[in-house]
Formats: C-alpha cells, structure tokens, sequence
C-alpha cells in the first residue's frame, strides 16, 4: 500500500502528468465544444424538420378550407384523424369564440386564449404534468376561424433525452480513456527516467561499466539511452586515458627526479670540488631539462585544444610547411644516414594555422626518424586524394602494430612498455590536437615495411588555388 502511493505521488507530481492533464483539458473543451455544437445543430434540424411538416398539414388544411370553406377544413382534419400516420398529430378548428368545430382537442389551451394573430406562428404548451409538451402552429383562417395543428413532442424529447445520454456517455469514456492513458504514458516515462536515475546513481557510487538498459523500442528514449552510454563510454576511456597518463607522467619523470635529488644528496654531502660540482650541475640541468620539456609539451598541447580560434586561419601552402620541416630535420636524418625526400603537388592549400602545421609535420618526421631504421628513407607526400588534401610521412622502419594505432594517439603511450628510450609520448598527442583543430583525419596504415601516417584535410579546409 505505501509503494502504491508513493508510486501514485510520484505520478500526480511529475511535470509529465501535468502536462498530459494539460493537453486534456484543452482537448476536452474542444471535444465538448464540437459534440455540443453536434448536438444542437442535430436537435435544431430536427425541430426544423418537425415544424416543416406541421406547416405542410397546414398548409393542406388551409387548401380544404380555400376550396370549400369551414366544411372542407373540417373534412380535411377528420380524413386525418381518421389515418393512423397522423396519431400523433394535434388538431383543433373553433370559430372566434373558441366553440369547437372539429380536431382532438376538448377545448382550447387556456394559455393560448390571446388575441387572434394575423399570421399564424409556433407555440409549445402541455396539457398537464403525465401528457408530453405539444408544439404547434397557432393561427387564424380568412374568416376568423381560430386553428390549431401541431404534433406531440415525445418523440422528439426522446431524441433529445438519447442524444443528451450519447453526449454524456461519450465524455464520460473520453475523459475516463484520456485519464488512464495519461496515467499510463506518466508511468511508462517516469519508469523510464527512473531506470537512467538508477543508472546514474550505481555510476556515481563507483561503478562507472553500468549502462543505461535499452528496451529495444527505438524510440527517444533508448536514442537518449543510446547518447547517454556513449558519453559514458567515452568518460570511461578518458578515465582510463588520464590514469594512464598520470601512471606514465610518474614513470618519466621519478627516474630524472632521482637522479637529481641524488646528485644534489652528493654534492651536498662532499667538500666543495669546482670541477665536479661544475659536471653535476651540467648533469642536473639537463635532466630537468628533460622534465621541462615534458610539461612544455603538455602546455602546448592544452593550449592547442582549447586557444585556437578558426577565425585566425590563414591560406598555408602544405607543400612549404612541410619543406621547412625537412630542412630543420635534415641534419638529424643525416646523422642517422636516413634519406629525406618531399615529393608531390606544390599547388594544395588549406586553412590553417601554419606554426601548429609545422609542428605536427615536424613530430611526425621526427619520430619517423627516431624510429625508422638507420640507413632508411623517409618520405613526405603532398597529394589531392578523393577531393581531399592529405600530406603523408612514410618511412620503412618496424612500423606500429595495427591493434595499436588508435592507442598511440594516447598521451605518455609509447610502444617501449619500459620507457627506457628517450621521449615522452607525447608527438602524436600533439599531432592529434592539432588535426582536430584542423578537422582533418588521421590515418595509419602498413607500408611493409614501415609506417605511413596521412592528414587529410577535408574540402571545407580546402583553400582556394
């Protein structure tokens, strides 16, 4: 009983329910509105129709009376009486001092004795309280003979007496239907915001691998079920991307971190030598240079995701980005005896930022280089490929695992699960924001052997030529 009512609490007070009470009130007043406009409209052709013939009987009596006088308006009166079509007919003929001359009335209506009308008009009157209400037409004929002739209105009272049974009848199981169906439908949509309420709660508790169940229905609600576990989804992989990071950042930086404190722990602990102190210090410096340059990558990359506005683009030519790129890694391929070629179309522009360009080329040759094997080569392709400016850096070095391409995106991942080789892992983090930035797309493929990493700009950052 007190889930009962605390689920029917639930229900009145949701802004569903009041809505849908809402839309039935305004649907409500438009329905009694046209069934009322039915019904009187119905009732009103009716009694139209019902005075259309007392006229017509009328009419005919009033014929009799033009070609025989009195005696052939009383004749006409009694043919009809005497026909069983016309039982329900009223018909009473007196001269001015009401003696009655023929009809089925006794004597004339005590609440019709008014002065004598020229033209003869419609009246309603009873004869007592058991006897259903007459409707007739009251007049006089050419001589001053007074007429009446009308129909009882039982029949009509119960047309109206079922119409008024229909209308009611037909509000009571449209409001009835409307109500349990609002309630239904109020139901259906707290169950359903209830089951992502659910899920929202077991999420914050700890548990952030729920999802929001899906009914199958593909309606709205398993769409927003739908959006909903896929930003979960994705607050999930980011969660898992930043303990990542910060497991990586600890591993890169403990092991210069150490090494500093423990040369300062030397230096602090041994008599003052210029010459060694002067080697510590240069130690020293350089690994926290090393730390630096991590945080300064970070740095760049945040302000890459969230500094840069499209409004500052400005037409780049790829073709000379890329070939400032190369001559700041000439001397590196050199030394690692790596051949370093641009080759393609000198013509594609793109809109773009050009330092951020130049730094995603220059960290996608620079690990092509690190990574490629000595005596390599290295390429950087300039192309139009299905509509879409691309620049590819190919190399023919070991490669990237396929299962791990998306994965190398990632800041701090790095292939060397020990960390022992310089870097940071964080070159194509940065070649990532700044594709984003840019729109374009990443694409990694196999160049057995080797890697081939490709930008392709889509038509919208397409400068025109």
């Amino acid at each position: 009983m007190v889930i009962v009512s605390a689920l029917l609490t639930k229900t009145i007070q949701s802004t569903t329910f009041k809505l849908a009470l809402a839309s039935i009130a305004v649907f409500g007043t438009i329905v009694i509105a046209f069934l009322g406009y039915v019904y009187f409209s119905t009732t009103a052709y009716v009694q139209s129709e019902f005075d259309r013939a007392i006229l017509f009987d009328r009419h005919l009596i009033e014929s009799a009376f033009q070609r025989e006088g009195r005696a052939g308006a009383v004749s006409e009166i009694q043919r009809h009486l005497s026909d069983n079509a016309f039982a329900d007919r009223i018909y009473l003929l007196t001269d001015n001092s009401f003696d009655v001359f023929a009809g089925n009335l006794t004597s004339w209506p005590a609440e019709l004795r008014t002065p004598a009308a020229e033209a003869p008009k419609i009246e309603e009157w009873s004869d007592g309280e058991n006897q259903p209400p007459v409707r007739a037409s009251v007049g006089t004929l050419p001589n001053g003979d007074r007429l009446i002739l009308g129909r009882k209105l039982d029949s009509i009272e119960a047309f109206r007496a079922k119409s008024r049974n229909a209308l009611i009848a037909t509000l009571i199981l449209l409001f009835v239907l409307t109500a349990v169906a609002s309630v239904l439908v109020t139901r259906r949509t707290i169950a359903r915001i209830e089951s992502i309420n659910a899920t929202s709660r077991g999420i914050m508790q700890s548990d952030l691998k729920k999802r929001i169940p899906l009914r199958g229905s593909n309606d709205e609600w398993d769409q927003v079920a739908v959006n909903l576990n896929s930003m979960l989804d994705r607050i999930e992989g980011l969660m898992g991307e930043l303990k990542q990071a910060t497991d990586n950042v600890a591993h890169d930086l403990r092991t210069p971190l150490t090494r500093i404190r423990g040369r300062l722990e030397k230096a602090y602990s041994q008599p003052r030598d210029n010459e060694c102190h002067h080697e510590l210090i240069a130690d020293t410096i350089a690994d926290l240079d090393v730390v630096l340059r991590v945080f300064s990558s970070l740095t760049r990359i945040s302000q890459i995701e969230t500094n840069i506005q499209r409004s500052s683009f400005r037409t780049v030519n790829l073709f000379d980005v890329a070939g400032k790129a190369v001559e700041l890694y000439e001397a590196a391929a050199e030394e690692g005896s790596t051949h370093l070629r641009l080759i393609g179309d000198r013509t594609l522009s793109v809109m773009g930022d050009q330092d951020l360009l130049f730094d995603a080329i220059s960290n996608l040759l620079d690990n092509a280089i690190k990574h490629g094997r000595s005596g390599g080569k290295v390429t950087i392709e300039i192309t139009n490929i299905n509509n879409r400016h691309a620049i590819s850096v190919v190399d023919n070095g070991p490669g990237i695992p396929a299962k791990e391409y998306s994965d190398v995106l990632k800041r701090f991942y790095r292939l060397e699960r020990s960390r022992h080789t310089p870097g940071n892992g964080l070159g194509l983090s940065l070649v990532s924001a700044v594709a984003h930035i840019h729109g374009a797309q990443i694409t990694m493929s196999d160049n057995s052997p080797g890697l081939r990493v490709q930008l392709s700009f889509p038509m919208s950052a397409a400068a025109p030529i």
